[in-house]
Formats: structure tokens, C-alpha cells, sequence
């Protein structure tokens, strides 16, 4: 691998991480809740109508929310990352 390449992996990388909670919250997943009107109150919404009236545990609509409330654990900061990460990789190959 040359030096583009380690520079667009830590780049995608930390990009990742950075960027996910800026996302998170411009999406709607807040730290005060889902705001009214926004994507994640249209994906809420969809959820509890086809889980009949909640939002189930562990869904992906309550994965953000408790992202966008609490930020990204380690887990899955660790995950953002590497996504980042491969995407950065990808793009450079591309180059």
C-alpha cells in the first residue's frame, strides 16, 4: 500500500467518527430526543406502525437514538471507523 492509501483510510477513519454524531443529529437523533418533523420522527413513526404502536429494542431506529442521546459506545465507534476506514481504502484504490 502506498502512502495515498494510509492517508485515505485515516482519513475515512477518523472522518467516520467525527462526522456520525454531526449526522446523527442533522437526521434528527438528538440528545433531547427524536425532533418533531424530522427523518427519525418519519422512521419512529414507521416503526411503531409496523411494530403496532412501539418502537421495538434493539431496533435500528432505537440503535440511533440512543446513539444520538448518549453518543457511539465503543463498539460502535470501533465499527464507524472501520467502515470509514474501508470506504477511505476503497476510494484510494480507485485513484
Amino acid at each position: 500500500m502506498g502512502l495515498l492509501t494510509y492517508v485515505a483510510v485515516a482519513a475515512g477513519a477518523g472522518g467516520a467518527v467525527v462526522s456520525a454524531p454531526v449526522v446523527l443529529g442533522a437526521i434528527g437523533f438528538t440528545s433531547a430526543g427524536i425532533a418533531a418533523g424530522s427523518y427519525a420522527a418519519s422512521m419512529m413513526s414507521t416503526a411503531a406502525i409496523a411494530n403496532g404502536g412501539g418502537v421495538a429494542a434493539g431496533s435500528v431506529v432505537a440503535v440511533l437514538q440512543s446513539a444520538g442521546m448518549a453518543g457511539l459506545s465503543t463498539a460502535a465507534t470501533g465499527a464507524v471507523a472501520g467502515v470509514g476506514a474501508t470506504v477511505g481504502g476503497l476510494l484510494a484504490a480507485l485513484i
